[in-house]
């Protein structure tokens, strides 16, 4: 077995436990701050996949995909985290 997959192969595994705690933070709370948070982890996460899988694969073709990923889930997270503190001036 080639070591770069056997690398792979077990980050994948720690990266798809690590999106389980995420999603259980995000459906948990308790805070709405809390679920932005944890929201904007399962998009890294997931980010964190895709290059995982790019690697194990040898294609680069889903980096666009990881890249496109990137930039909603940081804008996402901008726009929630607005909403969060205009929710809190009220």
């Amino acid at each position: 077995m080639n070591v770069i997959l056997a690398a792979c192969t077990l980050s994948m595994a720690l990266l798809l436990a690590a999106l389980f705690l995420a999603f259980f933070r995000v459906l948990r709370g308790p805070r709405l701050p809390d679920r932005v948070v944890a929201l904007d982890l399962v998009a890294i996460l997931t980010l964190a996949m895709i290059a995982v899988y790019t690697v194990m694969v040898e294609e680069t073709a889903f980096l666009s995909a990881a890249i496109v990923l990137a930039l909603v889930g940081f804008l996402g997270t901008v726009a929630l985290a607005y909403y969060v503190q205009e929710k809190t001036r009220q």
